[in-house]
C-alpha cells in the first residue's frame, strides 16, 4: 500500500475512539509537513465530540454535520452524507465550482456571494439522488482530470455537448471568421453594462487564446502580508547521544497552532534591533547565554497561503558552556534524529 497521510491515519488510528484518545502532540506529529495544521487539530476535536458527546454516533445528514462538528463546513459535510450515508446533497469544491461554471457560462468570481449561492444552487439540482456520492466524487474528478484549470481535455469530457462555455468558443471563432470577412457580429456592437452579476466582468474581455478557461474569472488575489522572524539554532553538545537542539512550543491558538520550532521573535521587517530581541528569547528559554557566540547564516522564505515569512536565522553553540539542565514547560531538547520526526512545521525543517 502507497503510504499517504490518509494510510498512515488509518494504521494509527483505526477507530474513533483511537483517534479520540490520542494526544494533540501525536496529532501534530503524524500531521507535520502537511500543511493547513489546524485540520489535524479539528479532525480529532470531531472524533473527541462525537466519541464523549454523541454516544459514538456519526451525525448522518449534511445540516447536523456541519451543526455539530467542530470545523466541518458546508462542503465537507455535504461530501461526508452524500458518499459515507447516501443524503442526496450537492457539493461545491474548487474542482466543482471550475465544472459548474464552464458547463453553464459563468464568468464572475465564483467566491462573491451571488455566484457561489447559484453554484449551490445548481449543484443540489444536478446531483442524483440515486447515487449522490458517485455523482458528487465523478463531478469533483471531472474537474481535477479533464475540466482542469489550464490545458482542458474537452475533448473527452462527457458533458461536452452540454457546455455553454464550449459553445461560446465556438461563437467567438465564427465571430472572429465573420470579422475578417468584414461582418461584424451585432453582438459586439452592444455595450456590456456589467449588471449581469453571472457574467464575465466588463474589465476583462473575452481572452481567445484561452477558450473555455475563460470561465470563471477569479478576482485578483491579494499579495501575502509579509512577516519577518528571527530563529535560532540553538545547540549544545552532550558526550552521550549526540548534540541536542531547543525547540519551543507555539500557542494553542493562531498560526501553526502547538507545533514545536526554533526559538523565535517576530520582527518588524526594518528591525535593526533583531540580534537583541531574538538574545532576550533565547535567555528566556535557557537562561544565560554568550551572546559572542550567535552568527547569522542567512535567510529562510516560506509562504503560508496568506503570510509571507522570511526567516532571519541564527545559529548559537555552547560548546564549553555549563550544559542547560533544565528547561522551563513548552521547551525541550531534542537529537537531530528526534526533531525530523518531531511536530514541526515544513518551514522549520528548511
Amino acid at each position: 500500500m502507497r503510504w499517504t497521510w490518509t494510510s498512515g491515519l488509518m494504521l494509527k488510528w483505526p477507530t474513533l475512539q483511537d483517534l479520540a484518545s490520542a494526544s494533540l502532540e501525536e496529532v501534530n506529529q503524524l500531521w507535520a509537513g502537511l500543511g493547513y495544521y489546524s485540520r489535524g487539530r479539528r479532525l480529532q476535536e470531531g472524533a473527541r465530540k462525537v466519541v464523549e458527546e454523541l454516544g459514538g454516533h456519526m451525525p448522518r445528514t449534511a445540516e447536523t454535520l456541519q451543526q455539530l462538528l467542530p470545523g466541518v463546513g458546508r462542503y465537507t459535510a455535504g461530501a461526508i452524507a452524500s458518499i459515507a450515508f447516501g443524503q442526496a446533497t450537492g457539493v461545491v469544491d474548487g474542482n466543482v465550482v471550475r465544472v459548474l461554471c464552464r458547463v453553464r457560462a459563468i464568468g464572475a468570481d465564483p467566491s462573491s456571494t451571488v455566484v457561489s449561492q447559484q453554484l449551490w444552487s445548481l449543484a443540489q439540482q444536478l446531483v442524483d439522488p440515486a447515487r449522490p456520492g458517485d455523482f458528487n466524487q465523478a463531478a469533483m474528478e471531472l474537474g481535477a482530470t479533464v475540466c482542469t484549470p489550464q490545458r482542458p481535455h474537452c475533448s473527452q469530457c462527457p458533458v461536452q455537448n452540454l457546455c455553454r462555455a464550449r459553445q461560446r468558443v465556438e461563437q467567438e471563432q465564427l465571430s472572429a471568421s465573420q470579422s475578417l470577412l468584414g461582418s461584424p457580429d451585432i453582438e459586439k456592437c452592444a455595450p456590456n453594462t456589467g449588471q449581469c452579476q453571472l457574467c464575465p466582468p466588463p474589465t476583462q474581455p473575452w481572452d481567445q487564446t484561452l477558450g473555455v478557461a475563460n470561465f470563471p474569472r477569479k478576482a485578483s488575489r491579494r499579495p501575502p502580508r509579509e512577516v519577518c522572524s528571527a530563529t535560532c539554532v540553538l545547540e549544545q553538545p552532550r558526550a552521550l547521544g549526540g548534540a541536542r537542539i531547543l525547540l519551543v512550543q507555539r500557542p494553542k491558538s493562531g498560526l501553526l497552532a502547538g507545533l514545536w520550532e526554533f526559538p523565535s521573535v517576530t520582527l518588524e521587517p526594518s528591525e535593526k534591533h533583531q540580534y537583541k530581541a531574538l538574545m532576550q528569547e533565547l535567555q528566556s528559554w535557557a537562561g544565560p547565554l554568550p551572546a559572542a557566540g550567535l552568527q547569522h547564516l542567512g535567510e529562510v522564505v516560506h509562504i503560508f497561503s496568506h503570510i509571507k515569512l522570511t526567516y532571519q536565522v541564527y545559529s548559537l553553540a555552547l560548546e564549553g558552556q555549563t550544559p542547560v539542565t533544565t528547561t522551563p514547560p513548552g521547551a525541550r531538547w531534542l537529537t537531530r534524529e528526534e526533531f525530523h520526526t518531531a511536530a514541526v512545521s515544513t518551514a522549520m525543517k528548511k
